[in-house]
């Protein structure tokens, strides 16, 4: 009987996951997008008929390396880089996966609401690069914040 090797490690997986985290907040969205495979599974815990909306338009599934940049070039160019911060409150490691717990604060750009959001962000590390990005988050927080004045019920 032949042993396998797995591809991925917990300690590769959380190498990766901390190098991820890292360059996000370097926010350079080519060198983000270094760290995701060639194809990969993105999506989103948002209602579909809020996907891509002139409002929130990185919110959307993706499927290539390229859709990771312009998912982080979409997000910085509809928030104010300077009123952003993440709180990191666990990485939880099983083997190739990882489950990413925490609080993004974002200004809106458009309207200038501050928000937070809690959310988890399920990742998959193959070979050293990420084949799954899920996100589940508050997308009330973020659509209220994106609302025009009108429409928003956060007071």
């Amino acid at each position: 009987m032949t042993a396998t090797t797995p591809t991925t490690t917990p300690t590769t997986t959380r190498a990766v996951v901390e190098k991820l985290l890292h360059r996000i907040g370097e926010g350079d969205p080519e060198r983000i997008a270094e760290l995701y495979a060639d194809d990969a599974d993105w999506k989103l815990d948002w209602p579909e008929a809020e996907h891509g909306r002139a409002a929130t338009p990185w919110i959307r599934h993706r499927t290539t390396r390229t859709d990771a940049a312009a998912h982080y070039r979409e997000l910085a160019e509809h928030h104010i880089p300077e009123a952003a911060a993440t709180q990191i409150e666990r990485i939880l490691v099983d083997g190739p996966d990882a489950v990413v717990l925490g609080e993004i604060r974002q200004t809106a750009r458009a309207t200038g609401r501050a928000y937070r959001a809690r959310f988890a962000l399920h990742l998959t590390v193959d070979n050293g690069l990420i084949t799954r990005h899920h996100v589940y988050e508050d997308s009330l927080a973020v659509t209220q914040a994106f609302a025009p004045a009108a429409h928003n019920t956060n007071h």
